[in-house]
């Protein structure tokens, strides 16, 4: 082969190899992006979750307090009949 076809070849080879390299570097960035957002929506979703059990962690507590002043005033009934 002649020297300029080798160049021509070569030319497009570096040409192609660099638009590869790009489409696959712009394929990695929304790939990125993508799992970033769903990292941040699993994120929200336990911190939602933490409160909520935090929530419930008090009603629990409330619910105790209620069942002790429930049997108190059962109690107090009992003892004036």
């Amino acid at each position: 082969m002649s020297e300029a076809v080798l160049k021509t070849i070569d030319t497009r080879l570096s040409l192609a190899a660099l638009v590869a390299v790009g489409v696959q570097t712009v394929l990695a960035l929304l790939w990125t992006g993508a799992a970033a957002e769903r990292l941040r929506a699993v994120e929200a979703k336990s911190a939602a979750g933490a409160e909520l059990s935090v929530r419930l962690a008090r009603l629990e507590e409330q619910l105790i307090a209620m069942r002790a002043q429930l049997i108190r005033i059962e109690t107090k009934l009992e003892g004036d009949r």
